[in-house]
Formats: C-alpha cells, sequence, structure tokens
C-alpha cells in the first residue's frame, strides 16, 4: 500500500509523461531540442491523442510531468507554459499536469532526474508505481522514472545530447510504439 493511503484504498497503475517531444513538438536546433516559446510554436504531436486514448482506456491515470527551466532562467513566462499545459489538457485524457519551473541550481526535489513530481502525483492520486511507466525524449525523464520505481520508455529522437544511462526497459521511435508496448505490459 503506498504512502498516505487509507485501509483498503485502491491503488491505480498510471503513465506519466514529459511534454515537450512527447506530447507537443518540440523545437530542434543542431540535433538539440527545446520547449516551443510561444503558443504559436505549440502543436500537439500527431498520433498523441490516439495513444492516450488507448492507454486511457486500458485503465491508466495519465499526467504530464515536466521541467520548464526557462521561466527560472528568465526566457519563458510562467503563464504562457501553464497556457500550453491548459491546451494539452483539453485535447487530450490527461488527469493533471505537474511542472517543475526550477533550475539546477535551486536543488529542489521536482526536478527531474528527481523523481519528486512522480511521487507527488502518485501520493495526490493514489498510484500504484509498481504498475505505472514514464514516456520520455530526455534521459532525465528516463532517471526520473527509475528513481520513482516505474518502468520507462524512451522516445529516441536521436538528440544530440546525453543518453539514458541505465537505459530505460523499453526504446522507441514515437509514442504509439510506447503505447503498444505498455498494452503489451498490462
Amino acid at each position: 500500500m503506498g504512502v498516505g493511503n487509507e485501509i483498503g484504498a485502491t491503488l491505480r497503475p498510471a503513465v506519466f509523461l514529459d511534454r515537450d517531444g512527447v506530447l507537443n513538438r518540440a523545437l530542434v536546433r543542431n540535433r538539440k531540442p527545446y520547449p516551443p516559446q510561444t503558443l504559436e510554436d505549440f502543436s500537439i504531436l500527431d498520433g498523441a491523442k490516439e495513444a492516450l486514448a488507448r492507454l486511457k482506456a486500458l485503465g491508466y491515470a495519465l499526467f504530464i510531468i515536466s521541467n520548464q527551466p526557462d521561466v527560472a532562467r528568465g526566457t519563458q513566462q510562467r503563464t504562457v507554459v501553464e497556457r500550453m499545459n491548459a491546451e494539452l489538457m483539453s485535447a487530450l485524457p490527461i488527469d493533471e499536469a505537474y511542472t517543475c519551473f526550477h533550475d539546477d541550481q535551486d536543488d529542489c526535489d521536482c526536478r527531474k532526474p528527481k523523481p519528486g513530481l512522480i511521487l507527488r502525483a502518485a501520493q495526490e492520486h493514489d498510484l500504484d508505481l509498481r504498475h505505472s511507466f514514464m514516456i520520455g525524449d530526455r534521459w532525465r525523464d528516463v532517471a526520473a522514472g527509475q528513481r520513482a520505481g516505474v518502468r520507462t520508455v524512451f522516445l529516441d529522437y536521436h538528440y544530440d545530447e546525453r543518453q539514458p544511462d541505465p537505459a530505460a526497459d523499453k526504446t522507441v521511435s514515437k509514442l504509439a510504439d510506447a503505447a503498444d508496448w505498455i498494452a503489451s505490459h498490462s
């Protein structure tokens, strides 16, 4: 039984999803991903709605787990990030969005690769981490999932950056393939 759950509470499995590059298009420059800066740059990835609908039909709660350090760096407004999250939540079957607005030097417990946002979602929503998954396109996503005790799926877009180490449980090239793999492990 999870922390903070009452006797007899039923725990639900969840899929935790990074935002940029997983649900919406990341802006890739010189093989490095960046978050969209404006609502005009923001677009949901093809196939995201169908993949998430499939996971939801399998009984998974769905949560966005996102680092947005550009807010702490002063290059993005929190209100813009929150509007992007709201757009995702209105278009996709997402239960809730959890966002870290800090940068590394803030040493918070919510910035991936730390698992703080996943653990917070699990406690607030009675989630069964042993039967849950994290999908992300960066090493930090995979590491946060591993530290939270969930199985991990890495969307490998061949960015020119650090790769997950240790590797994710599964590596795929699109969200639909991640949903297929999760469905086969449900």
